[in-house]
C-alpha cells in the first residue's frame, strides 16, 4: 500500500526541524566527496587505469545541495524472487528485491526499488547493505550515461535518508575492465538529479 504523501511530508518535516539536520546534511556529503578522491587517488584502490591516475586530481562534483536529501519511506517487500541483474559485461550476478523507497523530491512523489546482494550476505562487512542503482534526466549530459548508484542500509524502522549528493558512478564509467549492474528500468527517474559524481572526463 503506498503512503499517503501528505502525512509523510508533514512527518518528515518535523523529523527535520527538531533533529536540525540542515547543517549535518552538508557536513556528510563534504566528507563523502573527500572520501571518494582519496580513494580514487590510492594505487591500491582507484579503478582509474596507471595512465589516468597520474593525471588525476579531483572527480568532479555538483555543488552540495542540501534539497537532494531527504526522507523516504521504507516498505520491505519479502516475498520476492531473486534475479540475476544485468551488467555491462556477460556476468549476472544475483540480485533480490528488498524494498521500495517512497519519498517527495522538487515537489514530485517517486518510487525506487532497493536491492540486495545475494553474494555478499555471506560478508560480515556488507551483510547488512542495500543497493540502490538509478538513471536521471542528467544522464549522458552532466553525469554519467549508464546512470549512477547510491549505497544504503538496511534501516530499523520505516524510514531511510537518501542523500543523492552521495551518488556516484560505476567503475565501468572510469575503466572499461571492470563489470557493473545496470540499473533497472523502474529505477529510472524522470527529474535531472543535479547532486553526487559529475561525469568522468
Amino acid at each position: 500500500m503506498k503512503p499517503n504523501y501528505s502525512q509523510w511530508r508533514f512527518a518528515v518535516f518535523i523529523m527535520l526541524f527538531l533533529g536540525n539536520l540542515g547543517l549535518a546534511q552538508e557536513v556528510d556529503a563534504v566528507a563523502f566527496q573527500k572520501e571518494m578522491n582519496e580513494k580514487f587517488m590510492n594505487p591500491e584502490e582507484t579503478p582509474l587505469s596507471s595512465q589516468d591516475l597520474k593525471n588525476f586530481k579531483t572527480l568532479d562534483f555538483f555543488q552540495v545541495n542540501e534539497d537532494y536529501k531527504i526522507m523516504a519511506n521504507f516498505v520491505r517487500t519479502p516475498a520476492e524472487a531473486p534475479f540475476l541483474m544485468q551488467t555491462t559485461t556477460e556476468r549476472t550476478p544475483v540480485y533480490v528485491k528488498y524494498g521500495e523507497l517512497y519519498f517527495t523530491l522538487k515537489g514530485r512523489d517517486f518510487k525506487l526499488n532497493v536491492y540486495q546482494n545475494r553474494e555478499l550476505l555471506l560478508d560480515s562487512e556488507y551483510y547488512n547493505h542495500l543497493f540502490l542503482p538509478f538513471t536521471d534526466l542528467t544522464n549522458g549530459e552532466s553525469t554519467y550515461a549508464g546512470g549512477r548508484y547510491l549505497d544504503l542500509k538496511i534501516p530499523t524502522k520505516s524510514a531511510i535518508s537518501l542523500d543523492f549528493n552521495k551518488a556516484y558512478n560505476p567503475y565501468c564509467a572510469y575503466n572499461g575492465k571492470y563489470s557493473c549492474p545496470i540499473p533497472p528500468a523502474e529505477n529510472d527517474m524522470n527529474i535531472a538529479i543535479k547532486a553526487g559524481v559529475k561525469n568522468y572526463k
